[in-house]
């Protein structure tokens, strides 16, 4: 499933991150809801269709129990495999850093500029742009990842491969916000 453009918003709430996938126009149709628990020890995010959640249409789930370099399964609504990414731990000491894997296509996504990297982890300055992008081994883009300045987190995904599922790209877009504790 090929989607070229999104918006994910994010809601906070106490103890639950909510997450809205929305379509990019003037409407905005929810495309999918998910929430992420704060504080457990496996990390999971189910989607759903929406914000009833009485349909699951997919999720992504820690392979371990607190691991800094944890890889995560995407997986559709039936457990069926869509792909897999991690957080680099080592190269993310300086600027985030995550690898992604899915049918036919592999690539890397780092924070695009080192200087708003740094800035963010040595200041409380919470409004800050983030900006990811995520290449192919050749350097060919796969996803970009950026957060809007807004009252709460806004992110734009575009996904100019048509190789990357747009559930892969959703679970990642969410990752890149939840694994940075924003």
């Amino acid at each position: 499933m090929y989607v070229p453009e999104f918006v994910l918003r994010q809601r906070l709430t106490l103890m639950v991150n909510r997450y809205e996938v929305r379509v990019p126009d003037a409407q905005g149709r929810l495309m999918a809801f998910a929430e992420q628990k704060r504080m457990t020890f496996r990390e999971q995010v189910t989607f759903f269709e929406d914000d009833t959640k009485a349909r699951p249409v997919f999720a992504f789930r820690a392979r371990q129990r607190l691991d800094l370099n944890a890889g995560y399964d995407v997986t559709d609504e039936s457990g069926a495999p869509l792909g897999f990414f991690r957080k680099d731990f080592g190269a993310s000491l300086l600027r985030s850093t995550f690898h992604l894997e899915g049918p036919g296509v592999t690539g890397t996504g780092r924070e695009r500029s080192m200087p708003v990297a740094l800035l963010r982890r040595f200041t409380d300055v919470d409004f800050l742009p983030i900006h990811f992008d995520f290449v192919d081994p050749q350097g060919a883009p796969l996803i970009s990842v950026e957060r809007k300045f807004a009252m709460r987190d806004t992110y734009r995904v575009t996904v100019p491969d048509p190789r990357v599922d747009f559930r892969l790209a959703a679970a990642v877009s969410v990752a890149v916000d939840a694994l940075m504790a924003r």
